[in-house]
């Protein structure tokens, strides 16, 4: 089978491989730059635990995507919320409002909250519930979900002026 060089830039690290054709990019993701909280859900597109970003700001679901499209692009997953360790507002706020049960939805949903918390920085309970559309739980019914991403564009908007500052 005929092999296609990629390169796609991961959180910030380029990756490099040659793959088929029909190589998805959550495949990519986790067997090429191994980074596995991607996860593999529905392989259709309709569980979004594979979202990721497209460019920083797009969420798109890796599963239905291939890595050739993603070829000269830039790829944002969930390990890089949290550099050094330090909890993204998001996974705070996950946290303190038990916005998981099982975890394993939770990347694709914190990915597509930092998506619309970058478009809609102070969206109300119906937009937040819009935008999940596309992601599903299977645990928690969602009110927790919706409490946490409210909790963090709370804590995000009151760091925005503080950085404006220095």
């Amino acid at each position: 089978m005929n092999e296609i060089p990629v390169s796609i830039k991961i959180n910030g690290k380029q990756v490099t491989a040659s793959v088929e054709s029909r190589t998805l990019l959550v495949h990519f993701i986790r067997e090429q730059a191994e980074l596995t909280g991607t996860h593999v859900g529905c392989d259709s597109s309709s569980c979004g635990v594979c979202t990721v970003l497209l460019d920083g700001d797009k969420p798109v679901k890796s599963c239905t995507m291939f890595a050739v499209m993603a070829h000269g692009h830039e790829i944002t997953t969930v390990e890089s919320l949290a550099p050094g360790g330090v909890l993204h507002p998001l996974q705070q706020a996950f946290w303190d409002q038990h916005g998981l049960q099982c975890g394993y939805c939770t990347p694709g949903m914190l990915m597509t909250s930092v998506a619309l918390l970058k478009h809609n920085p102070n969206p109300t309970e119906h937009e937040i519930r819009e935008g999940l559309s596309g992601n599903l739980c299977r645990c928690t019914g969602y009110n927790n979900i919706v409490k946490s991403i409210q909790q963090a564009a709370g804590v995000m908007s009151q760091a925005i002026p503080a950085a404006a500052d220095d």
